[in-house]
């Protein structure tokens, strides 16, 4: 049997699929990443007009009835249609079918920190602008934060844990940390897992817009000029493995979860904490075993905020110490855009791409260095360079932190 850290099981990644503003897929998404292409453009939904910020990393060409019947339709919000999409993606590439004991020793946990979003603003709508007294019926399961976990169990069998975690931007790390610790213990055989959002709608976009936090033209992580965020939209889904049921089965192996760790700011509802985060990304690399020289790259959290990423930098410079200056550090949020509760799911496919075919995706829209993000960002053009260790980071608002750790297969 393969275990590591004292007879835990060794955990490996065997299917991936994602939806974004990239690519609606996998294969397409990863050649975005390596060509630094950006996702961003012009909003396009109703009322755009009246918000201050117009763009974002929205997921165009999206025709639901090519996925789903109208019955369907009726029952998933855009969050759940995305993530139902990455996951029947995921499912395919590992080949896996949840039959008998496998399906009750498997399960799912997703992450999103706005569920239905789109189903909520709808709603609003029908009920306060066009003063209906009357909503679906399916309103409520719909816009639910569980729909889309429940829904990928029921398409799949998957009989095990099945639940939500949101925690604002860290969900999706959280929901992938906990399904590693399931399959680790061996408590489950196979978990799917990862999150989506599909926030993109005026009421998503002017709710954010109060925070003063969204750049009107661009994402520039880690730049002197940075001036703020730019939401995204879509899902990642992944498919966690036992290694040695992956390995019985003859199963491709993409990758291997070898550590996660999270931690609480305990401190500000939305100022980032550099002691937080250097916690989570200490604990993550002494969960898995891993010295800071084994690092080779982090998928940074980097959401273009003058206030998170100088922090993240701070609290990597620290964690890593003289290993800082040889460590490569990206955010590809500048091409997606911030997914918020999906975020960290699209992320891993960056991490996964970093390990299996030895190309670092780039940050791009850097423009001017930054004395307090004096780190190598991997500026505006992906870099091929080999890595046998990764680490995800994503910190949240409300001071949650959440970091993975990779190696390669």
């Amino acid at each position: 049997m393969n275990v590591r850290n004292g007879g835990q099981r060794r955990v490996a990644i065997t299917g991936m699929g994602t939806i974004n503003a990239l690519g609606h897929d996998v294969p397409a998404t990863l050649e975005a990443l390596r060509e630094g292409r950006c996702g961003i453009s012009q909003l396009d939904f109703r009322d755009v007009e009246r918000l201050t910020i117009q763009i974002g990393a929205q997921v165009h060409d999206w025709t639901p009835e090519n996925y789903f019947n109208r019955q369907q339709i009726l029952l998933y919000d855009k969050f759940t249609q995305f993530t139902l999409l990455a996951a029947k993606q995921a499912v395919d590439q590992s080949g896996l079918e949840f039959q008998g004991d496998l399906g009750l020793q498997s399960g799912v946990v997703l992450g999103t920190a706005g569920g239905g979003l789109n189903t909520w603003d709808e709603n609003y709508r029908v009920v306060y602008e066009e003063g209906k007294n009357r909503v679906h019926p399916f309103v409520v399961p719909k816009l639910m934060n569980n729909a889309a976990a429940s829904h990928v169990s029921m398409e799949f069998g998957l009989r095990g844990p099945a639940f939500t975690v949101a925690t604002a931007c860290a969900s999706s790390n959280h929901a992938m940390g906990l399904a590693f610790q399931m399959v680790r213990s061996g408590a489950t055989k196979a978990m799917l897992t990862g999150g989506s959002e599909a926030m993109l709608c005026f009421g998503g976009v002017k709710a954010w817009e109060g925070l003063r936090v969204m750049s009107k033209d661009a994402c520039r992580p880690f730049s002197a000029n940075r001036n703020g965020m730019v939401q995204g939209e879509g899902a990642g889904v992944f498919v966690f493995e036992d290694w040695d049921h992956a390995r019985e089965r003859g199963a491709e192996i993409l990758a291997e979860v070898v550590g996660f760790a999270m931690s609480s700011d305990a401190a500000d509802i939305v100022m980032p904490s550099a002691q937080g985060a250097e916690r989570a990304i200490t604990g993550a690399m002494n969960d898995a075993g891993l010295k800071p020289e084994e690092i080779g790259y982090i998928n940074a959290h980097g959401t273009g905020t003058a206030a998170n990423d100088k922090t993240e930098c701070a609290a990597v410079a620290h964690a890593f110490g003289h290993h800082a200056d040889r460590l490569m550090i990206s955010s590809t949020k500048a091409m997606h855009g911030h997914v918020i509760g999906g975020t960290g799911a699209i992320e891993m496919l960056a991490c996964i791409m970093a390990l299996r075919d030895g190309i670092i995706a780039p940050t791009i829209g850097y423009e001017e260095p930054d004395p307090e993000c004096a780190l190598d960002v991997v500026p505006n053009e992906a870099r091929e360079a080999k890595v046998d260790a990764v680490l995800s980071n994503a910190f949240a608002f409300g001071g949650l932190n959440a970091v993975l750790a990779l190696r390669k297969a």
